[in-house]
């Protein structure tokens, strides 16, 4: 079973339980064109693919960008990792990598693929696309995410393509367009009902000027979701949603109002790296259940340890203090130089929702709390009461912690000091 399924049966069971979906959004080429698939700084352990660049003209250095080849082996990668519950994907890619190379038949990764590509996200070089209110558009069809064809034979059910897919909408305040988008976001849920495909619902900021303060804009959100969704019975509806952070009151607000609707957030532009774990980590706390992050993963100097960060700190193991300064002890470990330097890469930025670069309107969100203007020394061996002596402890290394007789960690003799102390020594290895 895909882990997906098990954490929504859980989530809706209990919505107490820590269980949270994290996503990988790499369907940035039905948004970026030519560079979406990211800056080369990063590759997968296959390395370098192929590539024509004439030196009289320019260099692939100069270029900067990853081909796409090099894009789908990254992607090949996160999922042999399996710490991410959805790839999200364009059609193309997903009948390349789910249809022909059957990634995900053995993997707990769900496939899933962008099903609509609305104007707002046609973030083109020297483009004016997203600078217009939101049209709804849709490149792709169910059965050709389904299949890869434009029918399916639907007799057995069974399809070896995706079978989950991403749905957005934007509303802008304008009855006209409101309507449009509302009108085809109906087209589309009955004929995923009728194919039996399901889906998560994307729900943008308005990407032009709304009348709305930047500060109301997340009631704005909040009541078109409920209103939009109280029309459409359990069969029609999405298995999640996809909205931006509008912080704790409004997440809380719209979290606790049915139970039954699974709020998500999404990431957003790059930012510092604390930006993405505090982000996910006061999302979570306030009533998150997923997160889909598309360039604070893809624009990561090391994607993989990224990824591990956010599944620890989502499973409460380290904080995004924490995380920061361990993803940093990985880099160093990879010799690869970080973007920022460590004091900058812990600062709290505003974190700004836009596919545009700047033409959408914008929501600049600062999560609760402070942000620690000295930031804590790595945690050591008796920064907090010791561990029952029955265990002894591994030393020789910058961490001690116990271990159990056979030589295995002794989780439940650690400490909270000794097992970030442990997280952080296995990751070191790990990405090393």
């Amino acid at each position: 079973m895909k882990s997906l399924q098990t954490k929504l049966a859980e989530i809706r069971a209990n919505p107490s339980s820590r269980a949270f979906i994290l996503a990988d959004a790499k369907d940035a080429d039905m948004a970026f064109g030519v560079r979406a698939p990211g800056p080369r700084g990063y590759l997968a352990s296959r390395g370098s693919r192929a590539a024509r660049f004439s030196p009289e003209v320019w260099s692939r250095e100069e270029f900067g960008y990853r081909n796409l080849p090099e894009f789908l082996d990254i992607i090949r990668e996160v999922v042999q990792q399996g710490m991410v519950d959805i790839m999200l994907m364009s059609a193309s890619v997903n009948e390349q990598l789910t249809i022909k190379d059957g990634l995900f038949r053995q993997s707990r990764v769900t496939p899933a693929v962008r099903a609509n590509d609305t104007t707002d996200v046609w973030a083109v070089r020297h483009g004016s696309y997203v600078k217009e209110a939101a049209q709804p558009f849709r490149s792709a069809t169910i059965d050709h995410i389904q299949c890869g064809q434009v029918e399916c034979d639907r007799e057995s059910g069974e399809f070896s393509g995706a079978n989950l897919g991403l749905y957005s909408v934007t509303f802008v305040n304008d009855l006209e367009q409101d309507l449009a988008t509302l009108q085809a976001f109906k087209e589309f849920r009955e004929e995923a009902e009728r194919k039996k495909f399901h889906y998560f619902l994307e729900v943008f900021d308005p990407n032009v000027d709304s009348g709305i303060p930047a500060e109301k804009l997340g009631e704005f959100i909040n009541d078109n979701i409920v209103r939009s969704l109280a029309g459409v019975t359990e069969v029609g509806r999405p298995l999640f949603l996809k909205i931006v952070y509008h912080g704790p009151r409004l997440m809380e607000e719209l979290a606790q109002y049915d139970p039954n609707i699974v709020v998500g957030i999404l990431g957003g532009g790059a930012g510092t790296t604390y930006d993405a774990f505090r982000l996910i980590h006061d999302a979570q706390k306030y009533g998150a259940r997923v997160a889909l992050f598309g360039r604070k993963i893809n624009h990561a100097e090391h994607q993989l340890a990224f990824i591990e960060m956010l599944r620890l700190i989502t499973d409460g193991r380290v904080s995004p203090e924490e995380a920061v300064r361990a993803y940093h002890g990985v880099l160093q470990a990879c010799k690869i130089k970080p973007k920022l330097a460590l004091e900058k890469d812990l600062v709290l930025t505003e974190a700004a929702m836009s596919y545009g670069g700047g033409s959408r309107s914008q929501v600049r969100v600062t999560q609760a709390g402070p942000r620690p203007q000295d930031p804590p020394k790595p945690a050591s061996v008796g920064a907090e009461t010791p561990a029952p002596a029955a265990s002894p402890a591994v030393t020789g290394s910058p961490t001690e912690w116990p271990v159990k007789p056979g030589g295995g960690p002794d989780f439940a003799a650690m400490n909270s000091a000794q097992r970030r102390a442990y997280d952080q020594h296995r990751l070191t290895r790990r990405f090393g």
